[in-house]
């Protein structure tokens, strides 16, 4: 794939013979599939709305650090594909409208050792986002939004805070 190929503008093409009203769950797979580094490694959106979106990274030998618990890249990538999630649900009723979505910058907060299955659940700013829909124009906009990844326990083991720019096309 090109460098300059917008992988959201070809993976939504499935979208478009939906109709109108985006189907959440058709948006939650091509999103879950579009990307070839989560797909290699095996990340996975395994639940997304309109208000958030939940990632999960698989429990495998090859996640985990020389101390035997979940390496700092996998939680990251856990929380990275959980908050496009988030944004690809926020934004479902412009999302082939869409023209570039960039993490711009983070900050990672990990706070335990991770171990098992890691689970991340992310939201954005809804108030960014409503503004965007409501416009309607095209617009290049700033958006924030975290994620917060668990383990198998139950323990809060990282908190991720993202910060993103995006392009839409009017409607």
């Amino acid at each position: 794939m090109s460098v300059n190929t917008n992988p959201l503008a070809a993976a939504t093409s499935r979208l478009r013979s939906a109709g109108a009203d985006t189907d959440l769950e058709q948006l939650r797979q091509v999103v879950d599939a579009m990307v070839p580094f989560n797909n290699f490694v095996g990340v996975r959106i395994t639940e997304l709305t309109r208000e958030y979106a939940v990632a999960e990274v698989p429990v495998r030998d090859e996640m985990l650090n020389h101390f035997g618990t979940v390496h700092a890249g996998a939680l990251f990538l856990a929380a990275e594909v959980a908050g496009a999630g988030a944004f690809s649900g926020a934004m479902a009723p412009r999302i082939l409208q869409v023209q570039r979505f960039v993490l711009r910058e983070s900050k990672v907060g990990f706070l335990k050792p991770a171990s098992g299955r890691i689970r991340a659940r992310a939201t954005v700013d809804q108030q960014v986002v409503a503004g965007v829909l409501e416009r309607g124009v095209e617009e290049r906009f700033e958006l924030t939004g975290t994620s917060l990844l668990h383990d198998d326990a139950g323990v809060l083991v990282a908190r991720v805070e993202l910060d993103y720019v995006a392009w839409v096309a009017a409607a």
